[in-house]
């Protein structure tokens, strides 16, 4: 799976650009601020979500102007290739077309898949639960296209009832509905969360990398998960009292929490180096790749903001090694060439700078 071509207008800094690649690695360099991470959001918009920066449809539009902007692209995989495009104007939620027909999210999951690892991420491990639950959902959304419906409905409903808490309204008639809706997507949540754990595990396993592995647990602020959508419906009931004390919902796949350890040292992540939790999010991210590369016969898009800055020579060389051996279309930004000196012609460059009317990208 790869991106053969790729346009942008009016796309964050990007007035106009247009870039035809092939399915090796991209190494795409550039001085701070010239719209090297802008690149690669405008990639991270062909899977499912929101992109890597969860940013809304009118902060992608490139100012003074805020025109709207449209992206496009030729998406390669397996099956054929797929004409993709999207655009947004007037500040209104993107609109998604496959090979000149409307789509919707789910469809674009089933043909299009990357995953990506960007300095935000740095501190998973040491920041709240909702950046852990995120991180994993995206996990999950990557092998189960249907995952972020599953999530919309259950958050929906969540708010529904929430507002319904506030209000302390105690007619039981008015939570039935919404209970059942978040029992039924919650329990598939839930669902979703564990087998993309095992997959992550699986992937690890006997896999040949410099990156350690991590033992993933997934937990509950109020104990166990209930298991079935029937029992978190008995849960969600028999909450209403307690969670009318706190005006929130106490129950379900909301509360979870994401534990990673550094497994050869038996370490909580939290706890780890700042370099050891960087090597850590490196190896979940090749893992992700490796078990989707398992699932679908080929690897997803990988895009690395800056990650070859923050390793030294030896695990730089690894990395590459490890995508190259995925053969995986890898979309990495660094602030020079020297960074990817590692890919040798195993790679195809780009390099981005200011110009007089935003962001140039042009082949070295």
């Amino acid at each position: 799976m790869h991106l053969s071509h790729l346009s942008l207008s009016h796309f964050r800094s990007h007035k106009r650009v247009v870039i035809d690649v092939d399915h090796r690695p991209v190494a795409i360099w550039g001085p701070n601020g010239s719209g090297k991470t802008n690149l690669i959001e405008a990639v991270s918009l062909f899977s499912p979500g929101r992109g890597l920066r969860r940013a809304s449809a009118q902060d992608m539009a490139r100012r003074p102007e805020s025109l709207g902007w449209k992206i496009t692209g030729t998406l390669e995989n397996p099956q054929g290739t797929h004409e993709i495009a999207f655009t947004s104007e007037g500040g209104a939620a993107r609109n998604v077309r496959i090979d000149d027909k409307q789509a919707s999210q789910v469809a674009l999951g089933r043909i299009a898949r990357a995953v990506w690892l960007i300095p935000a991420m740095d501190r998973l491990w040491i920041e709240g639960a909702e950046g852990r639950r995120r991180f994993l959902d995206r996990i999950a959304l990557s092998f189960f296209p249907d995952h972020a419906q599953a999530a919309l409905d259950y958050d929906k409903a969540m708010r529904e009832r929430n507002r319904l808490l506030k209000d302390m309204v105690r007619d039981p008639h008015w939570y039935t509905a919404l209970e059942r809706q978040m029992a039924e997507a919650g329990a598939a949540l839930h669902v979703n969360r564990l087998a993309a754990l095992d997959r992550i595990a699986e992937a690890q396993d006997g896999a040949e990398t410099r990156f350690p592995a991590a033992t993933l647990d997934l937990v509950h602020g109020d104990g166990e998960m209930p298991g079935s959508a029937a029992d978190l419906r008995v849960a969600l009931e028999e909450s209403r009292r307690r969670d009318l004390a706190a005006g929130r919902t106490l129950v379900g796949p909301h509360r979870a929490d994401l534990i990673g350890t550094f497994a050869a040292k038996g370490v909580p992540a939290a706890d780890c180096s700042t370099g050891e939790q960087k090597a850590l999010l490196i190896s979940l991210i090749l893992s992700n790749a490796r078990g989707l590369a398992a699932d679908e016969g080929h690897p997803p898009i990988l895009l690395l903001d800056e990650v070859a800055a923050h390793l030294d020579a030896g695990r730089r060389a690894a990395l590459f090694d490890e995508i190259s051996a995925l053969g995986a279309q890898a979309w990495m930004t660094g602030t020079g060439p020297e960074l990817f000196a590692e890919l040798g012609d195993r790679a195809q460059a780009l390099e981005v700078s200011e110009g007089p009317s935003g962001s140039v990208v042009s082949k070295p």
